[in-house]
């Protein structure tokens, strides 16, 4: 509505306010986010190893070589001419040393002791602590599969919680009034049951008991992601959403260097969870001072509620005096009385034409810009240079990507602007399946571009979904395309398994999905300079509101300029 457009920012210069009112509490949490999301490209990083050949005996000879020696003599070689990592000899092959081309019939078998890794870059990792390489190998995988699974699980129930007004018997037994979920208090939620989540993964004695924290963690971590999404744009005016929405998505960029930085000087897996958890700790001190979104009580009939924060926005930015004018009953009556006490959930999506294409074609969207984007995203080892440095390289492009972003979505539109990135990370996607990975320059090259489109896509997709979705269902969307997205997600890493079958069909399928998404996503309606809808009746009749509804908000608009200005 035009009254929290007015509050939040009128101009660049109202920005410091801006920040003082929401971005700062908002970056302690959100820095968060790729240190978990992105964490498996370390904690289930698979260093080189090999079997351990340390209990062939055979009186002594063995015993007198060197490292290098036992390793020619006790594993065979794969086609490159490295050691194997999965199989080896039950008795030296003296033979190796003299010739590699023998005639001699050898019978190797899978490790029988165990592996030894090289600890240069990782002391330990799950791979390392668990042994899950070779025909384990799959259940390393499969953690980052596991908590996008969590997270696909947790955005759901935050979405439909945090859209919810909801009556708890028994605490309005005690209290004497209704208990009303909102975007603030579950985000509390979220950041205590992260925490908890996350430190017990930490401690984790069993894989099994790992997989489960992990789970739980991305559960919890849901709720940051789509909470605060919404409550950054419901406090936007339309001239500034696009400025807002770039400016938060650069917390996902702090928070990549971030991890870069903690993985590097940490390389333990048990301590790089904790360290990477540790901005929450400052998020849930500063919780207090996060607002909630005056959008959201109005729509829910909050009134008094609204005007309360929206006049601590206003004295923030030194000046409340258009205020006096905008009543609680005001306000009120930008909302349609038929609409007193209903409730919305997740079917409201699909129960109208055009909000039932809306989800569909966006669902499907975000389904293939997450999994297109991971796939990219976590498979750092792919391009053979060191994964700090790779995930270094991933982390900087992102930045002027953005700013590029930015630009082209106020001239081009959302629209086009997605679609243009989705398909320009198909068409690398395409170039590389002929790049061979001995030019490995020239791949990583393409690769970084490829990865700068599909960051490109994600950064849009974020600020379109919130500005297609209506007030009382934003909440509710942004979950159900956060569980289609996190769906993508979860099945991504997997993929990669795909290339024992044939070494180009990852690549290939996450070219197909690149593409296939672009086109869908042209059918999405625009929403530049649009105003953002509040109820579904809006998106049903094109985003036209009533005249009695234009009427307020304009008057209350006018009346608050000259606050902000102040």
């Amino acid at each position: 509505m035009t009254t929290t457009d007015g509050c939040t920012v009128k101009r660049h210069s109202a920005l410091p306010f801006f920040w003082r009112f929401r971005q700062r509490p908002a970056v302690l949490s959100r820095i968060s986010l790729p240190c978990h999301f992105l964490l498996s490209n370390f904690i289930a990083a698979i260093p080189p190893h090999h079997c351990d050949i340390r209990g062939i005996e055979d009186g002594g000879l063995f015993g007198n070589l060197t490292f290098n020696q036992k390793v020619i003599v006790g594993i065979p070689t794969e086609r490159d001419g490295a050691p194997s990592s999965c199989l080896m000899f039950t008795n030296p092959q003296y033979q190796y040393l003299f010739s590699s081309n023998t005639s001699e019939e050898t019978y190797p078998v899978k490790c029988q002791n165990g592996w030894v890794y090289d600890k240069s870059i990782f002391r330990s990792t799950l791979a390392t602590e668990w042994d899950l390489v070779c025909n384990k190998k799959w259940m390393n995988k499969a953690t980052a599969t596991v908590f996008f699974i969590g997270v696909m699980t947790g955005a759901p129930v935050f979405g439909y919680l945090s859209d919810r007004e909801k009556s708890c018997a028994v605490l309005s037994n005690v209290f004497d009034k209704t208990v009303r979920f909102g975007r603030r208090p579950l985000l509390l939620v979220s950041y205590l049951s992260s925490l908890t989540f996350a430190i017990l993964s930490a401690v984790s004695t069993s894989f099994v008991m790992f997989a489960i924290m992990r789970f739980l963690t991305g559960m919890s971590l849901a709720g940051i992601s789509i909470i605060f999404i919404a409550l950054n744009i419901e406090w936007c005016s339309t001239k500034h959403r696009t400025f807002s929405g770039i400016i938060i998505s650069l917390d996902w960029t702090l928070g990549n260097w971030l991890l870069v930085g903690i993985a590097y000087g940490i390389n333990e897996w048990r301590t790089l969870i904790l360290a990477a958890t540790s901005p929450l700790i400052l998020a849930v001190m500063v919780w207090r001072w996060l607002p909630e979104s005056a959008r959201w009580l109005i729509a829910n009939g909050k009134a008094e509620a609204a005007q309360y924060y929206m006049m601590k926005c206003a004295k923030m930015n030194k000046g409340s005096k258009g205020l006096t004018t905008i009543t609680p009953e005001a306000l009120l009556e930008t909302v349609e009385s038929e609409r007193e006490g209903k409730k919305f959930t997740v079917v409201d999506l699909f129960k109208t034409p055009n909000m039932r294409k809306l989800a569909i074609c966006s669902g499907i969207v975000w389904f293939g810009v997450a999994f297109t984007y991971y796939g990219i995203t976590l498979n750092i080892s792919g391009f053979g240079l060191n994964p700090h440095l790779t995930q270094f390289i991933f982390a900087s492009i992102e930045m002027p990507m953005k700013i590029a972003i930015y630009f082209s979505l106020e001239k081009l539109g959302r629209r086009r602007c997605e679609v243009t990135a989705l398909l320009a990370t198909s068409l690398l996607l395409f170039i590389n399946i002929f790049v061979s990975k001995e030019k490995w320059l020239i791949r990583t090259i393409v690769g970084v571009l490829g990865k700068s489109t599909s960051e490109a896509s994600f950064t849009i997709m974020y600020l379109y979904t919130t500005e297609l979705y209506p007030t009382v269902v934003r909440q509710n969307g942004l979950g159900y395309t956060a569980f289609l997205a996190r769906l993508g997600v979860s099945v991504s890493p997997l993929v990669v398994l795909s290339e024992e079958a044939w070494h180009l069909l990852p690549a290939c399928i996450y070219c197909a999905v690149a593409l296939g998404s672009g086109v869908i996503a042209s059918l999405l309606p625009e929403t530049l300079n649009a105003q953002l809808p509040e109820f579904i009746e809006d998106i049903e009749k094109t985003r036209k509101q009533s005249a009695r509804r234009e009427e307020i908000q304009s008057k209350m608009h006018d009346d608050l300029l000259p606050t902000l200005s102040a």
